[in-house]
Parts: structure tokens; sequence; C-alpha cells
């Protein structure tokens, strides 16, 4: 049995947060994935996602500016593109790994599993610690439906070599949406299958509206209250069935993916063998993020209960976890105002309270609410949905939440996210100069005069 002061199991931005950190204050420290080094984000989540979104980009950009100056839209070659991709994934590992070892922390390459309260084994190594961190992130949650063997997940959808004809998108989340319209403007044609009555229910309903406005605009097909029910033939040629208001359906398509939520990555943890408690978001923390039942562990980014699954929240989660194991509990978690985008085209963005939320606390809030495909920044590269909707307190005149949807939107929410942390007013909001023309020079216009 190998003894360290600390053992991380994840290598992501949580993860390795918390074990530089010790590391670097001269704990022992041993870290473990079951995959690749370097975590989600970064190989198989938002930074590849990214590339391929500003790749639709310029392809939505081109078209939306032909015949007013562009003579020929662009197009995306899928097999260039997943070489540009590979270029900031495929090193990502092995730079892990080195800086981890620089730092003199010990690596385990393989599945983790609870033994005890303190102690893990990694294949036959079996490693004991006075802290334990659990930072494994998330995983597709299991639809439990006949031929679920035939959907392929985000992970797989970013690993294409090619791109074919037909897509369908099962769910309608950020994933479902983001993916909808890099294939869409790569030349897909692309069907979301949606259980809920409204997709992407955490952000505005309005602007919400209107970003499937924009998807049906450029031929995305999108069912809503269907629940699939089963997958039938093989990789290439598939059908899949769906019960919709009681009747029966079925479409062909070439590709299936899961986009329909992502649970908790702990099941081969075996955390029952270390009297860890697990809700339906995650492992179940207090404000230190410390395991409510077993003291001695943690859990941090995607995997814990609190906070949203964002890679600015996992890295912030694990500076708190790094400080609490190193001097004792003494920083507690905030719920901070986060920001959030879903990049389809347009962008959508949101930070604060919804219309809804504030209505369920009972605040009395001035809400203002426009689409702006007729403002300069939306006509002059002539984009045709966008809009946005402020949340103002009426009482103290404080932002408590904007909505966002138009390109721009992913940096101009970085400014109300400062307002809204910081309590800067309305009005001193609308007052501050900001170079124009410019997304930020808008937001003046966003805002009531209170």
């Amino acid at each position: 049995m190998l003894t360290f002061d600390l053992v991380v199991i994840g290598t992501g931005s949580a993860g390795a947060t918390v074990a530089q950190t010790a590391r670097e204050a001269g704990k022992s420290v041993a870290i473990i994935d079951k995959l690749p080094f370097g975590g989600t984000c970064s190989q198989r989540g938002c930074d590849p996602k990214k590339i391929l979104v500003g790749a639709a980009e310029i392809v939505a950009r081109s078209a939306q500016l032909t015949g007013k100056g562009i003579t020929l839209p662009a197009t995306i070659d899928w097999s260039d593109l997943m070489r540009f991709k590979k270029t900031f994934t495929s090193p990502i590992p092995e730079r892990t790994q080195s800086k981890f070892t620089d730092l003199g922390i010990q690596l385990f390459q393989g599945v983790a599993s609870f033994l005890s309260a303190n102690t893990v084994r990694v294949d036959e190594v079996e490693l004991t610690a006075n802290h334990i961190v659990v930072a494994t992130g998330q995983r597709p949650q299991p639809l439990n439906i006949h031929g679920e063997e035939l959907l392929i997940d985000s992970t797989g959808f970013l690993e294409l070599p090619r791109l074919p004809a037909n897509i369908v998108m099962v769910g309608g989340g950020y994933i479902a949406f983001e993916f909808a319209h890099i294939a869409a403007r790569a030349g897909a044609n692309v069907t979301i299958i949606h259980q809920g009555q409204r997709p992407l229910e955490g952000f505005d309903a309005d602007l919400v509206a209107l970003l499937v406005k924009a998807m049906k605009a450029i031929g995305i097909h999108i069912i809503l209250g269907a629940k699939v029910t089963a997958l039938e033939g093989d990789r290439d040629k598939l059908i899949v069935r769906y019960s919709q208001q009681d009747e029966e359906h079925t479409v062909s398509t070439n590709l299936v993916v899961h986009a329909a939520g992502r649970v908790a990555d702990v099941s081969e943890l075996q955390l029952e063998n270390a009297d860890v408690t697990v809700g339906k978001k995650g492992i179940v923390v207090n404000e230190y993020l410390q395991s409510v039942s077993n003291p001695g562990i943690y859990a941090c980014g995607d995997v814990a209960e609190k906070g949203l699954p964002l890679t600015p929240l996992a890295s912030y989660e694990g500076s708190i976890v790094a400080e609490n194991i190193l001097n004792g509990n003494n920083r507690m978690y905030e719920d901070n105002p986060v920001p959030t985008a879903v990049f389809t085209i347009p962008t959508l963005a949101s930070v604060g309270l919804t219309e809804e939320q504030a209505k369920d606390k009972g605040l009395k809030v001035q809400v203002t609410f426009q689409e702006t495909s007729d403002w300069y920044s939306s006509r002059r590269i002539n984009e045709s949905f966008t809009s946005f909707k402020t949340l103002v307190d009426a009482e103290t005149g404080m932002i408590v939440g904007a909505h966002l949807l138009g390109s721009g939107s992913e940096e101009l929410i970085n400014l109300f996210t400062l307002a809204i942390r910081h309590q800067i007013k309305a009005k001193d909001m609308s007052a501050m100069l900001f170079a124009y023309p410019t997304h930020g020079s808008d937001l003046s216009s966003m805002l009531p005069d209170v």
C-alpha cells in the first residue's frame, strides 16, 4: 500500500487545481484518471467544440453576407477541421502528465474504486491518504432504451472522421443545440428530439423561442414533447422510434447523438465503501465542498452537487478544496453569479435570474425585452435573430439578470456579470463610455433609466 497526504481522482480543471496547489505547498500527492490526462473540457468538451463552432460561424457569416459584398459562401471540410482540432487536443495528455511529473505528483492511469473511507485501488495498487478528492466529472446519463448501444455521445461526435448526411440529436440542452448548429453549417440534415415542451429550460423562454426560429430558418428540425423509445439498424442506417402525444413515430438517419443530459461519473467508484452520500446531482457536500458523510473526502467540479457544470466553476471549486485541505475548513463556496453561454449561431448567453425566477422570489423587477435585428450591431453582419432581456430591481436599481442572443453575447455577458457581482447600478452601467461601435456600446440601450 502506498501512502500520500492527498489522492485526487480526476485530472480536469477541478482535480488539477487541487493536486497542483497541494503539491506546491509541499504535500505528497497522487492523481488518478481512467481517461487520458487533462480532463473533459480541453479534450472532449468546451475547447474542441468551440473550434468547430468557429468554423460554423465563418460559414454562417459568409452566408449572411452573400450578395452584400461576399460572393461565395464558405464551406466546411470536415476532415481538415478535425485535423486542426487535434492540434489542440492531441498534445494535452502528454503535456498534463509532464506538468504533474515535474511537480512531483505521482500518476496512476486506471479506474479508481474505494476500498474504505481513506483507501482507493487502481488496478492492483492500493493508495491511502488522509484526504481524497473526487473530481471525476460527469458522463452521459443512461437512457435505458432498446438499441442504446447504437448511440454515440458528445465525445464520439467530436471525433467523427466524417460527417454523415443525416443526424438526430436526442435531447434539447447545450450539447444538442451547439452540435446541431455545427452539423447543419457543415451540410448535414439535423433533427433534434426533446422530451420536454421547451428546450434549454434554464434559459429565458423568449430568447430561446427566437433561437429556435433561427435554427428552423437554416433547416434544423426540432421535435418537442417527444420521447425516444428505441433505436434500430446499424451504425450508418438507423431508425429512431419516438412517442409524441400517444402516437408512435420514426425518423431515418445515419447517426444518433446522445445529448439528453449527463450525470455524476461515480458508478465505478464504489463510494458506498467510503460512506459517501450521493444525491441526484452528485456527491453531497457542505459549504466547504466536503462530503457530508465522510470528512476525509472532498468533491469539486461537475461531480459535486453544488454549482453548475461549468469549467470556470470547476477551477474555482478546486481552489476552495485545496485551501480547505491545506488550512482547515476556512473557505466556503459562494454562490456568485456565473455567466454561461450556449455557442449556437447566434450565441445565447445568460447571467443571474430569469424572469420566472425573479417572480418566484417575489422581486419587483423592471423587465426590458427587445428584438434587435434592426440595431447596427446586427445589421452590419445581416444577423436576423438577435434580442436581449434585462432585469433590474425596481427598488435598488441593481441589475439582477441579463439574457442576450446574438453575436458577441458571450463577451457582453461578462460585463453584466461584473455589474451584478460588484453591485454596479443599472444607471451607472448606462453612463459608462465604451469603445464604439462594439457590442459593449450597446449595453446602455439594454438598461432602463432607473
